[in-house]
């Protein structure tokens, strides 16, 4: 198990420091995605005072060349602080500011999708969409190999593993549990965790969240995770398939409702919302994970709780198909469904407005309309 250099550093020694007073300062760690879609970066600057609102908080840049976001003959990039929380790093009155991306003229960088999926949710902001995603991760060391799986081989078959407890069957569970404190701390709706049917893979679940809070609460919680992992000295990995073979993949599974679903005879407004998304299935499988379908490709079999990427199903209680109705939703006739497609690397912002988009706007196609300002 190869474990990074930096997680041998004394915690205790860098405590030392870390309890030291800051004066008046805070300390704001400005956090976004890069050009790859997936990845995260961040650095921090000094303010004078405690922001009490995103509002106050000042845009900033970066070099878009070293981020995959721009070239070096033009490479500032502008941070644009979109949504703030608490720092569970370093500690109240310090703060993580999630910030979307423009480029030098002012227009979204291409996986700015936060941009186009604010408006969206600003359209459809009076029939109330609530939003809940359950993150699969796999926790790897620094060589690539599953954390806590033996060295040369691999461990019993899937069957223990899923909710399982003991040294044998959960691996990993201090830094799941170091995560979930962490994300509370920082006023992250996280609901819940649990750990998953491989043996080193574990599940979070982010929600419910109104709207474009959705991504904001998602991205920072992978941003926090990243974080952790990087103190333990391990690897997060949110690749849908990463191990080949008889072993399940990693969704980001998208659970969607209305008011009017959630309210008496709902069901029908669900069974609406998922005839709309069979006609739009190959839309959303692009939607779904960064390479246009080619990762979740890997995943979405037919096997291992998935359902096939060619084809579109739905089911009450049915985790073989892309659409669940939970079984509590059929009996009760109201409530939200499921859909079980979205990947693990999924970009939250992208999911949320493809179900709108489809469900809620009636857009028909391959390709999103465009709404103009």
């Amino acid at each position: 198990m190869a474990l990074s250099t930096s997680s041998r550093l004394s915690k205790v020694v860098k405590q030392i420091y870390m309890e030291l007073t800051q004066g008046s300062k805070v300390q704001a760690m400005y956090v976004w995605v890069d050009g790859t879609g997936e990845g995260l970066r961040c650095k921090t600057r000094t303010l004078d005072f405690e922001p009490k609102s995103v509002a106050e908080l000042p845009e900033w840049n970066f070099d878009g060349s070293s981020t995959y976001q721009s070239e070096g003959s033009n490479s500032d990039m502008y941070l644009i602080p979109s949504a703030m929380f608490r720092d569970p790093f370093r500690k109240d009155p310090n703060k993580l500011v999630l910030c979307e991306v423009l480029k030098y003229n002012r227009k979204p960088a291409g996986t700015n999708l936060r941009y186009s999926c604010s408006r969206i949710m600003k359209m459809v902001a009076d029939q109330v969409p609530w939003f809940g995603m359950e993150q699969e991760y796999t926790l790897l060391g620094t060589d690539g190999h599953p954390f806590g799986w033996p060295s040369n081989g691999f461990p019993g078959p899937q069957g223990p593993y899923y909710c399982g407890v003991g040294a044998d069957k959960a691996y990993g569970r201090d830094i799941a549990e170091a995560h979930y404190r962490a994300c509370l701390y920082a006023g992250i709706k996280l609901s819940g965790i649990n750990a998953e049917v491989m043996p080193a893979q574990w599940e979070f679940q982010v929600g419910p969240c109104e709207g474009i809070e959705m991504g904001d609460h998602l991205w920072i919680a992978r941003f926090i995770l990243h974080r952790i992992c990087e103190d333990f000295g391990v690897i997060v990995s949110f690749d849908p398939k990463p191990i080949t073979g008889n072993w399940n993949g990693a969704g980001c599974h998208a659970n969607f409702s209305t008011k009017a679903m959630r309210e008496e005879n709902g069901l029908k407004y669900i069974e609406d919302a998922i005839e709309k998304l069979g006609k739009r299935h190959q839309y959303h499988i692009r939607a779904y994970d960064p390479k246009k379908g080619l990762d979740n490709a890997r995943r979405l079999t037919g096997k291992h709780e998935t359902s096939n990427i060619n084809e579109f199903s739905a089911g009450v209680a049915n985790r073989g198909a892309s659409i669940r109705i939970p079984r509590s939703v059929g009996q009760e006739k109201k409530g939200y469904f499921e859909d079980r497609r979205p990947s693990a690397n999924c970009d939250p912002y992208g999911v949320t407005e493809a179900l709108v988009r489809t469900c809620l706007l009636n857009e028909t196609g391959d390709e999103p309309a465009d709404y103009k300002n």
